[in-house]
């Protein structure tokens, strides 16, 4: 076993290094993938390439770093024969666990600059991890793991394994050191790009975030679109924040919002934003049964929470209850802001009555209402119940009402 060397940085560029087996894949990494947008793909057509070029690599692993409000990271792992990596997201608690404890990721990150093992030695005398003991079960010889610098100190890793009789020679290491720092700029690339679209979509969604990275940033410019609406409000949530301790209120309040967006999601909606404890949705006509869709999310949200109370008064918690307002009509989509400062979200008289009914439904003692405009489009497959005409406050007429109780 050689320990992690805790000099010399190995990503280090050395513009004098001498020629190895790897410099066509450097020029290819440096030139030949300005066009290709996933990283993925990148690493496997590298590995592929540095068996066509002499070097054994068997086995190959890029770890990342992606901070994504669910995962750490991903793992890409390619082996021999394969023409895509197959790619794992990994958890946030995955340091507390013992795929993680002792692992070359695990010492790469405590500040090794390489890890390599010798897999054909006794493994009496080697590192302790069920991947090494994994890897001699697959006949694999030797397995090195270097870190990948990206820029302001980020730390990623990228591993390679063979099985040579031997093990990696002099040569072979030299080759994958040298790829090191062109694999650092073009990932960082990648991850980047795709960091920008993942905190797009986490905080504007999916639709408006292909928008905004097309190009849609100018203030005041935007389309409009015929929409399903929806605005959903906690109800007591002010008593609830009084009353309770914060990190109970936080998440409360993250389990309310799971229960209401996953189903909006899965159901074609998109959610624009939460509003404190409430959260506006639209439903774009363009797509088909949006509206019958729409109260398919309703009806799945209202299970959801029924679930969630359960849990609730598992624990002594109160129930949570909630309104939500749903009305149809042409909305402004588009950017609204200050010079400095945009929200990318809807405006218009349909959004108002929206907001106006999901008000009313504590008054009328219904969980959700609808206008009649809406259930126009959605009373021959919905059971609705009709609750007559209602006066909406900023609106002249009084407004017939629909309840859905799903």
């Amino acid at each position: 076993m050689q320990s992690p060397a805790k000099g010399q940085d190995m990503n280090a560029p050395d513009n004098h290094a001498p020629a190895t087996q790897a410099d066509g894949v450097v020029d290819w990494l440096t030139n030949g993938t300005r066009d290709e947008r996933f990283i993925d793909n990148i690493f496997t057509q590298m590995c592929i390439r540095l068996q066509q070029a002499g070097i054994p690599v068997k086995r190959a692993t890029l770890h990342i770093l992606i901070n994504h409000p669910q995962w750490l990271g991903a793992r890409m792992m390619w082996s021999n024969g394969m023409r895509e990596a197959e790619i794992a997201l990994v958890d946030y608690d995955v340091r507390e666990r013992s795929e993680y404890i002792g692992s070359a990721a695990n010492e790469i990150h405590d500040g090794a600059t390489e890890v390599r093992e010798r897999l054909e030695q006794d493994p009496s005398l080697g590192r302790k991890h069920a991947l090494y003991d994994e890897m001699r079960a697959n006949g694999l010889t030797d397995y090195v793991a270097w870190p990948l610098h990206h820029t302001l100190g980020k730390r990623h890793l990228v591993t390679f394994a063979t099985d040579r009789p031997g093990g990696f020679d002099e040569g072979h290491i030299a080759g994958l050191r040298k790829l090191l720092p062109v694999l650092a700029l073009v990932s960082e690339i990648r991850v980047k790009n795709r960091l920008a679209r993942t905190l797009l979509e986490t905080y504007v969604g999916s639709h408006a975030g292909e928008l905004i990275l097309a190009g849609a940033t100018r203030r005041g410019t935007g389309t409009t679109v015929r929409a399903a609406i929806m605005i959903c409000d906690l109800r007591d949530f002010t008593k609830i924040s009084d009353n309770w301790p914060r990190d109970d209120v936080i998440d409360l309040l993250n389990d309310y919002f799971d229960a209401m967006s996953e189903p909006i999601a899965r159901h074609g909606g998109e959610i624009l934003k939460f509003i404190g404890d409430g959260l506006l949705a639209i439903f774009p006509l363009h797509e088909p049964n949006a509206c019958a869709n729409l109260l398919r999310a309703v009806a799945e949200a209202r299970q959801a929470m029924a679930a969630l109370n359960e849990r609730n008064n598992a624990t002594s918690r109160a129930p949570l209850n909630y309104g939500i307002g749903v009305h149809v009509g042409d909305v402004m989509y588009g950017n609204i802001g200050s010079s400095s400062r945009l929200d990318f979200t809807v405006i218009g008289p349909a959004v108002n009555m929206a907001s106006r009914l999901e008000a009313l439904t504590k008054q009328l003692g219904r969980n959700v209402l609808l206008s009649r405009a809406f259930a126009e489009l959605v009373e021959r497959e919905f059971e609705l119940e009709h609750v007559g005409k209602h006066e909406v406050r900023g609106f002249s007429d009084p407004i017939e009402l629909f309840a859905f109780q799903g």
